[in-house]
């Protein structure tokens, strides 16, 4: 058993009969009163982001969790499939337990989270940026590099990001997963 002093970024606890991610908190000491942790949690079930605020050394039970290396291989009705890059054994994960699920693409490596007792998946994260070619994008024109503009412009799987206007059709950038943004353009 730990208390809220333990709290930290990807922590997993049991709360509220579920598992919950805390995706942030701070430690609260105001001048008043007692000390306490604000929380933002992430539902492992549902997907569900709820804001909660523990009293200080208030009792939590955090849930052991590992990491495991996975290839994305495919999709279809009965979830994302993945292959354990080491054993080579497939798992289907659910479409809601994943980050970016639109930024998917065959063969690339992610790292999903399981709960360590039951060998249930917890979480899928994609890597922090992936290369993606543009498969279309309206026309840029000479001399829209100087302003900060954006287009919106598809990738080559499917899923739509904002890029700058001088982005064309046929370009690879790079595209951060975490904020679903364009990073930059690439050489290929």
């Amino acid at each position: 058993m730990a208390n809220t002093a333990d709290i930290k970024n990807g922590l997993c606890i049991k709360w509220k009969d579920g598992l919950w991610q805390v995706i942030e908190f701070l430690h609260v000491k105001p001048g008043k009163g007692p000390a306490f942790v604000r929380t933002k949690l992430k539902s492992l079930d549902t997907g569900k982001v709820v804001d909660n605020t523990f009293n200080s050394g208030v009792k939590i039970e955090p849930v052991r969790i590992e990491t495991r290396e996975h290839q994305y291989i495919y999709n279809d009705d009965m979830g994302y499939h993945f292959m354990n890059t080491e054993t080579y054994e497939q798992i289907a994960v659910q479409k809601h337990a994943i980050n970016a699920p639109q930024f998917l693409k065959d063969g690339v490596n992610c790292s999903i989270v399981f709960h360590a007792e039951e060998e249930k998946v917890l979480s899928c994260d994609l890597p922090n940026h992936i290369e993606c070619e543009i498969t279309y994008t309206e026309p840029g024109l000479k001399g829209d590099t100087a302003t900060n503009s954006t287009k919106p412009a598809i990738v080559d799987n499917g899923a739509e990001i904002r890029v700058p206007l001088f982005i064309n059709t046929g370009d690879w950038v790079k595209v951060d997963t975490k904020a679903r943004t364009y990073s930059e353009r690439i050489k290929k």
